[in-house]
């Protein structure tokens, strides 16, 4: 089913949840990226991998909504390698951000001793927070 109207308005209430906290841009970006892999690929796991795929190049996942990033580019080495590629994926965290910008959201985010943890254990801390978000979002 379309994420997009016909006349080009995003249906916000068929979204996940973290895009329905999101600004129009990631709810944008979701949406018709969908709706494309959904025509080429059809109704599943696919499409939506490509469409999250696509927000993680404009957007990171802070809590539980998705901001955009400073830059555009690939969020973490799965995004970096496409399709076919094994590696681990940040679930949304900008890995590839500096250590400081991971900071600065480990900040936002209220994560105790940020300070003391290398990037690798900042971009974990922000996933779980992350996920810890989203789960109280939902209730």
């Amino acid at each position: 089913m379309p994420k997009v109207t016909k006349s080009g308005k995003v249906k916000t209430n068929e979204l996940p949840s973290t895009l329905q906290r999101s600004d129009k841009l990631a709810q944008e970006t979701y949406a018709r990226t969908l709706d494309s892999a959904e025509e080429q690929y059809g109704d599943g796991e696919r499409a939506h991998r490509t469409a999250y795929s696509a927000l993680k190049h404009t957007h990171e996942k802070v809590g539980d909504h998705w901001e955009q990033k400073d830059a555009k580019g690939p969020s973490d080495e799965q995004a970096e390698g496409g399709r076919g590629t094994a590696k681990e994926t940040a679930g949304g965290v900008n890995a590839n951000a500096t250590k400081e910008h991971l900071y600065e959201v480990a900040k936002k985010l209220e994560i105790p001793k940020r300070s003391t943890m290398t990037k690798n254990e900042l971009v974990d801390a922000i996933q779980k927070a992350n996920e810890r978000e989203t789960r109280k979002a939902r209730n």
